[in-house]
């Protein structure tokens, strides 16, 4: 396994792209209404990206033929942008991704759209705290598993299902580098984390079952018995204090 540790100056370039991200997210954010189509908000991110001087991470990759990923209700990941109408109670992941001079940065947030249900909204609050958690375990000299077992416990706590066949990877200069980041395992197992170990962690959990299938499009991937799904994800670098933000959200933007 070739992992790479980033040096102070690369970890500032990723979140410099990390920034990026959070400025699509906050535009998504604000414009995000009933009535929208999800290519509304592929649009929006176009644009942010553009003005900014970067570009998508997704655009191209492996074919993937949009600029983020906005995956809708019983939709986990990879949900392709299209002239699908977002209905008020709706809750859609979007996963954004951001090359700016060379690095990347990655993050996801499931958004509700106008009022959602009760459900719905606990199940966003318990990804958002999977996730949270997950990053604070990603402390220097620790076990790679340590991340996955905060992301397993919590959710088991709160009777999620949590999304085995999909989850984190290293990031940096490419997109997808080592580690694969799993949202299950032993706080003893894995890999031993160092300082500049740079990380998209992104817990999946869902109302219902872990089982996943994908659709006819060959991207978009679903829960097997159509139960909700929430995605939440940030770019981190490991550090001795626990996981440093590098897709900090922009909280000024978005109270």
């Amino acid at each position: 396994m070739a992992m790479t540790i980033k040096n102070e100056r690369e970890i500032q370039r990723m979140e410099a792209a990390g920034h990026v991200v959070a400025l699509v997210h906050a535009a998504i954010e604000r414009e995000l209404t009933p009535g929208l189509t999800t290519a509304d908000l592929d649009e929006i991110a176009r644009n942010v990206l553009a003005e900014q001087g970067a570009v998508s991470s997704f655009l191209g990759y492996h074919g993937y033929p949009a600029h983020i990923c906005t995956s809708v209700n019983d939709e986990i990941v990879h949900g392709i942008p299209g002239r699908r109408r977002l209905c008020e109670g709706d809750i859609v992941s979007v996963d954004v991704g951001a090359i700016l001079e060379g690095f990347h940065g990655d993050s996801a947030w499931t958004y509700g759209v106008g009022a959602i249900s009760d459900e719905a909204a606990a199940l966003l609050r318990d990804t958002e705290e999977a996730l949270n958690r997950a990053v604070a375990a990603a402390v220097s000299n620790h076990r790679l598993g340590a991340i996955g077992h905060a992301v397993e416990a919590f959710a088991r706590s709160r009777q999620r299902g949590v999304v085995k066949d999909y989850g984190g990877h290293g990031i940096g200069r490419q997109m997808h580098e080592d580690p694969h980041v799993p949202n299950i395992g032993r706080p003893d197992r894995g890999v031993l984390m160092r300082t500049g170990l740079t990380l998209a962690i992104e817990p999946m959990l869902t109302t219902g079952t872990e089982e996943t299938r994908t659709l006819g499009d060959n991207w978009t991937v679903v829960t097997a018995d159509g139960s909700l799904a929430a995605h939440f994800e940030h770019t981190v670098a490991v550090s001795p204090e626990g996981g440093r933000v590098l897709t900090r959200r922009l909280s000024s933007v978005l109270e």
